[in-house]
């Protein structure tokens, strides 16, 4: 979604960066943590810290820790990497909170590597947004978008067809599916604007002669877009809609499926899910009530820029107004994510066979 959302957010795609707390300890064995510490850690996909320490995370660990005691150790990542890291560790777990992009947080479902638990308020998140079994629930919800340097280009392309033209030759990147949400979100909306693997994939093709290159972390090329490296890259309305105070250069569009046809996007919510054998198990639940509590899902637009995951939260502020005016005329669609996760690795073989990726 990042996708950090990362995705702002420096990190690589097989560690991440490790803030606000102590270094992990190494893996093999059982878990070396402290089960009575008044800790917990949270492995992320990037887009809700921001790097002036004035981003939702930043807030609402600040307040977490004042309110209970409990420190929060922040692990940052793209989403696909925060799943591989937690696999990696299976035998010594050190995270107890997993938050990441779809079908990210389904795989990491599908790994068993999320244990059973509903967070209070979760009844007020829709049942598209949360697992029916209780693995995970939305916390923050938001949309797939591209980029766009609104400084250098008088207007947002319209389609996927105008990103062919020349003037984008190395000035247009997006994040690698496969590891990053947002990338992973270019494969999912390319597959349902074009109507299938094949055509997508041809399209793909096509598209790497103006492509940069690969990028483990969408939160990586807005700031890039921001200063006129690139001209168009892709993110998610909350990250890049977060960021524009800081990077003022950057605008967000949905480009269309062809001349005359309406822009599309999908949601692409950030999830959270209790841990398996999270070595600060207890602390962890109180951190997820947390983020679902209703002054905590106010703060989602007004602090963070996005969209709140409670039905029964209806926020009001300036941010809100002015996502909803970014998301008006845009035709949301909804992905099978059963599929997707399925059949993800086939998804991303067929775009690195296509692309040389």
């Amino acid at each position: 979604m990042s996708p950090s959302r990362p995705l702002l957010k420096p990190l690589a795609a097989c560690c991440g960066a490790l803030t606000l707390g102590a270094t992990l300890t190494a893996c093999g064995g059982a878990s070396t943590a402290d089960p009575n510490a008044k800790e917990i850690t949270v492995y992320s996909a990037d887009g809700l810290k921001s790097e002036k320490g004035d981003g939702f995370y930043d807030t609402v660990f600040k307040d977490f820790e004042k309110k209970t005691g409990i420190k929060v150790n922040y692990v940052e990542s793209g989403s696909g990497a925060a799943v591989q890291r937690l696999a990696r560790e299976r035998a010594n777990t050190k995270a107890d909170v997993i938050v990441t992009l779809p079908p990210f947080i389904q795989q990491a479902d599908g790994k068993g590597l999320l244990d059973t638990y509903r967070p209070k308020g979760s009844d007020q998140v829709a049942a598209a947004d949360k697992d029916p079994a209780g693995r995970w629930t939305s916390i923050v919800n938001n949309y797939f978008c591209f980029i766009y340097n609104k400084k250098e280009l008088k207007q947002a392309p319209a389609t996927w067809q105008d990103l062919l033209d020349a003037t984008y030759k190395n000035k247009l990147q997006y994040s690698t599916p496969g590891v990053a949400g947002d990338g992973t979100a270019v494969l999912i909306k390319a597959l349902h604007d074009f109507g299938g693997q094949g055509p997508a994939m041809n399209f793909l093709k096509k598209l790497q002669a103006n492509n940069v290159g690969p990028s483990s972390s969408t939160g990586q090329l807005a700031p890039k877009t921001d200063k006129g490296e690139l001209l168009v890259a892709n993110g998610d309305v909350q990250m890049n809609y977060a960021n524009m105070k800081s990077m003022p250069n950057q605008g967000i569009f949905f480009p269309a499926a062809e001349p005359g046809a309406k822009p599309t996007t999908f949601a692409l919510p950030y999830a959270a899910g209790l841990v398996k054998n999270a070595p600060h198990s207890a602390n962890a639940k109180k951190f997820l009530d947390y983020l679902l509590s209703t002054p905590v899902q106010r703060q989602v637009s007004s602090v963070g820029g996005g969209f709140t995951s409670r039905k029964d939260v209806k926020p009001t502020d300036p941010h809100a107004t002015e996502l909803a005016k970014i998301m008006n005329g845009v035709d949301i669609f909804h992905p099978d994510w059963n599929d997707i996760d399925k059949n993800l690795n086939t998804y991303v073989d067929a775009w690195r066979a296509a692309t040389g990726g």
